[in-house]
Formats: C-alpha cells, structure tokens, sequence
C-alpha cells in the first residue's frame, strides 16, 4: 500500500467488480486496463480495490492487514472469495448436444450454432464442423455434404 501510483494515472475505464457477475471476466479487464499503464506488482496491488464497489470493497476492505503481497496473492483470495460466481467454461462436448429442431429452419440453425464455437477456447475448426454436420437433421442438403465434405465453416455458411 505504499507504492507510489505514477503521476498522470487515470481510473480504469471498467466496470466496478460488486460480487455478481463472472469474476474472470472483471480481472481479465483489469489487468489488461492496468497493465496499459504498468506491471509493478505493487502498484497493481494498490489499484485493484478501485475496481470494487458494494459487497466485494467491503470484502476486500476486511482482508486482514498486510495479507495481500503481491497481484498473485490478489488473485489467489479473489478467486477463492467468488469461484462460485465463475461462469461455466463450454468445451467441444457443448457441441455434441446441439441438435437442429423439427420446426427450426437451417438459416435459423445455422445462426444460432454459428455463436457457440466463438466461446470455445481452442477450438479445432474441424470439430466444428463436424459437430455442425451431425447437429442437421437428415436431409438431402446434409445427405450432399457428407458425400462431399466441406473444409471449413466458412464454405458450409456459403
């Protein structure tokens, strides 16, 4: 708590961490903010409770004295303090259970699939595609794909 913050630092332009929203998502979001500025440790360390409000300043206010160290330690506590506000992590497994409905058109299928493989980490192209094919119901369109497989979901889109 006694770094010196730098002269000219401006307040982060995000927003105030309260206790109910995805913890990662706020310290992605200050740490990329802060880091625009610096990466001493201390003065993160200094910086990071402006990012609170409400429930979580409170908390952060009643850590015991001298119990944060360093941007780790920050992170360690605040973590462990919100992990059930975490929100669900989707993985490839999340595709399998998509399935073109009876009534939905493909234009609406394909929409609606296309927005899931954006939040998955990592995400073989393949798998997406294949998890894509196997989501259609059976129709002669899918029934011309699989006897001529596309490379990519840019030409299944087209």
């Amino acid at each position: 708590m006694e770094a010196d913050i730098p002269l000219g630092w401006k307040p982060l332009n995000l927003k105030r961490y309260d206790g109910t929203t995805d913890l990662d998502e706020h310290l992605d979001a200050f740490f990329s903010q802060a880091n625009l500025y610096t990466n001493d440790d201390a003065i993160l360390c200094c910086v990071f409770p402006t990012s609170l409000k409400g429930a979580a300043l409170t908390w952060y206010g009643g850590l015991p004295p001298r119990s944060i160290d360093s941007s780790d330690t920050t992170v360690e506590c605040f973590s462990a303090q919100y992990a059930t506000i975490r929100s669900h992590r989707m993985t490839s497994t999340t595709l399998a259970s998509l399935q073109q409905t009876d009534d939905e058109s493909l234009q609406k299928f394909v929409d609606g699939f296309g927005h899931i493989p954006i939040l998955i980490q990592n995400l073989n192209p393949e798998v997406a595609l294949h998890s894509m094919l196997l989501a259609l119901w059976l129709s002669k369109f899918t029934d011309s794909l699989c006897k001529k497989p596309l490379s990519s979901m840019n030409k299944l889109r087209k």
